[in-house]
């Protein structure tokens, strides 16, 4: 069973850190159903498949963090977390606010949204999670710097959160089956009962 323990860790500064060879840098892996702050010299990295990561920072008050939502909202009711796209949003840019970051001053850059389930038709998870963030930054009238969302790949993303540069990868399903497969796993049990900007590819 995955075990997705946002509530303990996220937000906190609790996350695991570990230098990342490739990128040289410290970096902290965000997963499913969390999201990260900070204000250290720190990259925030994930993986995603149909999942949306929102990353936004104040590039004033140098704080800044990156989510990873899995459906737009539950659609059942029940204990708000940040595997939902409305919560994950809200605790993201309140966190943002508690460490001294203004809203006029926010910025966003925003990924992932695949179509990465076999046969899937009509609209898909990730055409409502890539629809959903779209229409919520907007709503709330924070910007968006730049934008890599839709497709068919998986991407790896990492943001730096002192700069605000964004890396992204795009990787064949087939590179990364165990991962989106647990994804697909995790958000089908959720659901029982075009903007564009400048986006690094990094190899």
């Amino acid at each position: 069973a995955l075990r997705h323990a946002w509530d303990e860790r996220v937000g906190q500064g609790l996350a695991p850190r570990y230098f990342d060879r490739q990128l040289g840098c410290d970096v902290i892996k965000v997963m499913p159903g969390e999201y990260e702050v900070s204000a250290d010299d720190v990259t925030l990295v994930t993986l995603l498949g149909s999942c949306v990561a929102a990353c936004i920072r104040d590039p004033v008050a140098g704080v800044g963090g990156m989510n990873h939502f899995m459906l737009p909202d539950n659609e059942f009711g029940g204990t708000a977390n940040a595997r939902y796209g409305a919560y994950a949003m809200e605790v993201l840019i309140n966190d943002l606010l508690k460490r001294g970051g203004q809203r006029r001053r926010l910025e966003a850059k925003v990924f992932g949204g695949g179509n990465v389930m076999r046969g899937a038709t009509g609209v898909t998870v990730g055409e409502r999670n890539a629809a959903f963030v779209l229409e919520y930054l907007d709503r709330e009238g924070i910007a968006v710097a730049a934008s890599d969302l839709g497709g068919k790949d998986a991407r790896k993303v990492a943001y730096v959160v002192r700069t605000g540069r964004a890396l992204v990868r795009h990787l064949p399903i087939a590179a990364t089956a165990a991962d989106i497969a647990a994804e697909q796993v995790y958000g089908q049990s959720l659901r029982r009962a075009p903007v564009s900007g400048e986006v690094e590819m990094f190899g």
